[in-house]
Order: C-alpha cells, then structure tokens, then sequence
C-alpha cells in the first residue's frame, strides 16, 4: 500500500486558504527586500543542497557550470519561479508548478524577460502524476508544511521520481525553536513574513518526513539544517536540523 492510500486517497492535498494568501503576494515574489526576503536568502543554501546531491548521484562534474544538463527537474509549488529559473541556469529541462494562476503568471513573465524555457504550469501534483510524468529531480521547497495532508502529498511527488532519481524537499521542523524563531521572530518581531504565514502543527519533524519518503519507495535519505547569522545577514548550510531543514531521498533503479 502506498503513503498515498495509507493516508486517505478522498483527502486533498491542497489548501485553497494557502493558494488565496500567497496568490494575494504574487507580485512580490522577485523582490529581494519584499515579502519574500527570506526565501531570496535561503536560495544559495537551497540551491547549492540541491545540486551537490544532483551530482553525487548522476556522477556529474562538480566543478561544471551546467552540470544539470540532460536532466529533467519539477518544482513543486514553484511560487514566482525562484527556484526553477536558477535549475534551467543549470542545465536541467525544468517543469514547474504551482496551483496559484497568479503565481503562474509571474513566474512565466520573469523567466521570458530572461530568456530562459521553463514549462509553467498552474497545476497540482496529482496532475503531473495522473499523466504519468516522472523526472530525474524532484524540487519542493517550503510547501509540505502548507499541505493538509503531508504523507499523502509527499506520496504523489515520489511518484514522479524517476527510477535513480532524487526527490528534494525543505521545511521546518516541529520544535519549540522552529516556533520561537520561525513564527514568533520572523513573523511577529521581525516582520521577515505576513503574520499568518505558517502554522506550527503543521512544521514536520525529519523522522516524519523521513517516514512518509520511505513509505512511498524512496531510501537513501539524508538530512541537513539551514541556520542564520544574525551578525553577517546570512543564512548557510548546517548539520543543525531544529528549525529549517532539507531532505534528498533516492528512487532505487529497477532490479
């Protein structure tokens, strides 16, 4: 039985509440001081996670300046694109998503002012896996927590994981800390994010994540934190996994 089964295949995996707040900010998205700061500042760790372990394991050339080419990339709930754009830049034929039109829009607006091809598509995962799609790399960073059914949803986006393949996601974890910083901090003290942004009973704790991988046929996970540096401004990669943190997991090959 599958994590998707397991879980309640009746049960959607997309919040229309969460569409609405972040369709509301679409036009922020490619502001590096607006609403979305923090995820302009957490993309270089991100990105960097994303592609060591896309090198690791397709055996590519660390050093290279494209070393995703000839993969095929999906970011779930891509928001303005800022994840996508810097995969095309890379190499990868990148496929994104997002369930809001708005989101959509912009993200389509900035890559063609770019002149990068990425394929946007206002869509949820469920669809990419009704078609059958699968991808060598599976990016979804900062969702799973906005989800109302996270063992289903992570169960759909293994689905599209090529045999070899990794699935990349990021979150935070449910830890007093994670609310102190995340949501008291960033959203009520700082003012980093809308009030509203994220729901603490919603943060996934690794061993959950971890669990929802392995139910739906992925091994090999792997873990690593992102922690900020108040006195440089900057946000790097860290064995720290208590508030911000990413996960690869592989698809085994076929017998």
């Amino acid at each position: 039985m599958t994590a998707t089964q397991q879980s309640g295949a009746g049960k959607s995996t997309l919040d229309r509440e969460e569409v609405e707040r972040f369709s509301r900010l679409a036009s922020e998205w490619w502001n590096p001081k607006g609403k979305f700061r923090p995820l302009h500042q957490i993309g270089p760790p991100r990105l960097s996670f994303i592609r060591d372990n896309a090198v690791e394991r397709f055996g590519r050339d660390p050093k290279g300046l494209r070393p995703l080419t000839g993969l095929s990339a999906v970011d779930i709930g891509c928001g303005g694109g800022l994840v996508s754009e810097p995969l095309a830049r890379m190499g990868a034929t990148v496929t994104a998503i997002d369930p809001s039109e708005k989101n959509i829009a912009i993200a389509k607006s900035h890559a063609d002012g770019q002149g990068l091809t990425i394929d946007y598509r206002p869509a949820r995962v469920e669809d990419l896996v009704a078609e059958g799609r699968t991808f060598d790399i599976v990016a979804c960073l900062e969702v799973v927590e906005h989800v109302p059914d996270p063992a289903k949803f992570v169960g759909e986006c293994a689905a599209l994981v090529s045999p070899g393949g990794i699935a990349v996601f990021s979150t935070l974890n449910r830890t007093f800390k994670a609310w102190a910083l995340a949501i008291i901090g960033a959203e009520y003290v700082l003012g980093w994010l809308p009030r509203g942004t994220h729901q603490w009973d919603r943060f996934i704790k690794p061993d959950e994540l971890a669990g929802y991988a392995k139910a739906a046929g992925l091994d090999d996970i792997r873990f690593e934190g992102i922690t900020y540096n108040p006195l440089q401004d900057v946000w790097s990669r860290n064995p720290d996994t208590d508030v911000n943190y990413l996960m690869s997991a592989r698809r085994p090959k076929a017998p």
